[in-house]
């Protein structure tokens, strides 16, 4: 059986929408459905057909209302077996589509094109039925997720790019007002039409110092405003000068408009105007499922800058989240890893034999149901666990930080490696630095860094650590400074697999009758990791 195409066509000839599964031209494609209605139409009156014949392909539809529901294979197929995918693709078709209606097929289009994928693979039927359908297409990919935060994170970064530029602008102006000693050069070119034009005017005064205080000028004022180094940060914006015959700062107001239309669109305009690190923390979206199952795990890690491990510690919880009041009596089936230094302690309600017996965990009393709540809850803790090693091999990721100095300046070189313990996302490695009047000159850097005058830290963000990139370094340079200037580093990270590799196995009704829907959710987030 080989299916060329399926599609929904209406009994006018119009095609709402085609899946081809195999490679095929769109001309041919088009011209063999717009063929159709008038092989349909050249059959004998009063007789339900369900397939014709062409000299290359047959045609096997079923009429649905006002539609036809087509499938396109070629003569040699098994017609038996494009029959009963027909049938099966019938079905599926009012699932998405409760109405049958041109609009409605238009608008799901996409949906049951993805129904049609599972049903139809390569031009061969797979053997699923209209729930498994369903199932596979409301399941959640992870791939899917991965690719929406790498986009994310680069149009955040684009964000940040367009920020800096803007400020480096913002600065040029500021600069370029400030040239020929402090703007004295511009106050003169500015007061000398004005003076001409009120020269009469009894009220000015002309001294060997320039002009009097009555022509609003002030110029020993202005010229010290003018002259002073912006240090640290760059100014937001300039102090406005007095009213009267003050000098405006036009120029750097136009600047600043664009500045000021980014907040108008609700973006956040730092003073320092420079990128965000990525936070490793990404808040988790609300469960959909009837039951929900977390399994999270924080990590606390103290490394020595010379080598060696302070401390290690991981605690971990399994919390149940029940959405409702007629899935609360269950009991969950859990598989707890093959680690040996994993500590395990049940929630007091929870039956301590059967769990230490079958690792299954349920409430003391069978005929007590779980807690229900809302989406926006946390769930009911069942399990926690926490482990504590002394073995340097189970840190998944160490820094090496390398301060050198040479003549006025210090290089710095931090290199990271992680073993293929598990994958890290959304990686920063927060290295503190010396009161510095600008940002560190970062020579070699494998991923992004970001430079935060305020609390005086270089951020290196590496967004997805995996077997491409195990190791990675960078290399700044600073003005000379102590080495314990760059201590205590600190990293934060996020990972979808844990220490204790705990899983949900099943969940059993206490009722009878069919286990519930439920899906698991596994993340470990750093909590306090350090290297002093």
């Amino acid at each position: 059986m080989v299916v060329l195409a399926a599609s929904i066509v209406s009994k006018s000839g119009k095609v709402l929408l085609s899946r081809q599964f195999v490679d095929m031209s769109r001309i041919r494609i088009e011209g063999l459905l717009a063929a159709f209605p008038k092989l349909v139409g050249t059959g004998p009156t009063g007789k339900q057909h369900t397939y014709v014949e062409t000299e290359n392909v047959r045609y096997v539809y079923q009429s649905i209302e006002a539609l036809y529901l087509l499938l396109i294979t070629n003569k040699q197929s098994n017609i038996l077996e494009d029959l009963d995918t027909l049938r099966l693709l019938s079905k599926i078709v009012p699932e998405y589509c409760a109405s049958l209606e041109e609009e409605d097929i238009v608008r799901e289009a996409f949906e049951l094109i993805f129904a049609f994928d599972e049903v139809i693979s390569l031009g061969q039927k797979e053997n699923v039925t209209v729930t498994q359908v369903k199932q596979y297409c409301e399941m959640e990919s992870q791939e899917e997720k991965l690719h929406k935060m790498v986009m994310q994170s680069k149009i955040n970064d684009t964000k940040d790019v367009m920020k800096r530029k803007a400020s480096e602008i913002d600065k040029s102006k500021i600069d370029k007002s400030k040239g020929d000693k402090g703007g004295f050069k511009a106050l003169q070119s500015m007061g000398s039409g004005r003076v001409e034009s009120s020269f009469k005017d009894t009220s000015i005064s002309i001294n060997g110092n320039g002009f009097g205080n009555n022509s609003g000028f002030g110029l020993g004022n202005d010229t010290d405003s003018f002259s002073i180094k912006a240090k640290g940060r760059i100014p937001s914006a300039a102090v406005a000068p007095s009213k009267g015959l003050g000098m405006q700062l036009g120029k750097m107001q136009r600047a600043n408009q664009f500045l000021e239309s980014l907040k108008a669109e609700g973006e956040v305009i730092l003073e320092d105007m420079q990128p965000k690190a990525v936070s490793s923390k990404l808040p988790a979206p609300p469960p959909t499922d009837p039951i929900t199952l977390t399994v999270e795990e924080k990590l606390n890690v103290k490394l020595k800058r010379d080598g060696g491990l302070s401390n290690f510690d991981v605690q971990g919880a399994l919390s149940l989240q029940i959405l409702n009041q007629e899935n609360g009596l269950i009991q969950v089936q859990i598989e707890s890893g093959s680690n040996p230094g994993i500590i395990y302690k049940t929630h007091p309600n929870i039956n301590k034999d059967l769990f230490s017996n079958e690792n299954i965990l349920g409430l003391k009393d069978p005929n007590r149901p779980f807690p229900t709540g809302q989406a926006s809850d946390t769930g009911v803790g069942l399990l926690k666990w926490r482990m504590q090693s002394v073995d340097e091999s189970m840190v998944p990721l160490t820094i090496n930080c390398w301060p050198s100095v040479s003549g006025n300046e210090t290089y710095v070189s931090i290199e990271y490696e992680a073993p293929s313990t598990f994958d890290m996302r959304n990686v920063v490695i927060t290295v503190p630095l010396p009161a510095l009047g600008e940002a560190p000159n970062v020579r070699q850097i494998d991923g992004e860094w970001r430079y935060d005058p305020r609390n005086s830290v270089l951020e290196w963000s590496i967004l997805l650590i995996d077997n491409s990139n195990r190791s990675g370094s960078m290399e700044f340079v600073v003005p000379p400074a102590d080495s314990s200037e760059f201590f205590p580093i600190t990293v934060q990270f996020s990972a979808a697999s844990t220490f204790s590799d705990l899983k949900v196995l099943n969940i059993l009704p206490l009722g009878g009758g069919s286990p519930p829907k439920f899906s698991q959710r596994t993340h470990l987030i750093t909590e306090s990791y350090q290297v002093v």
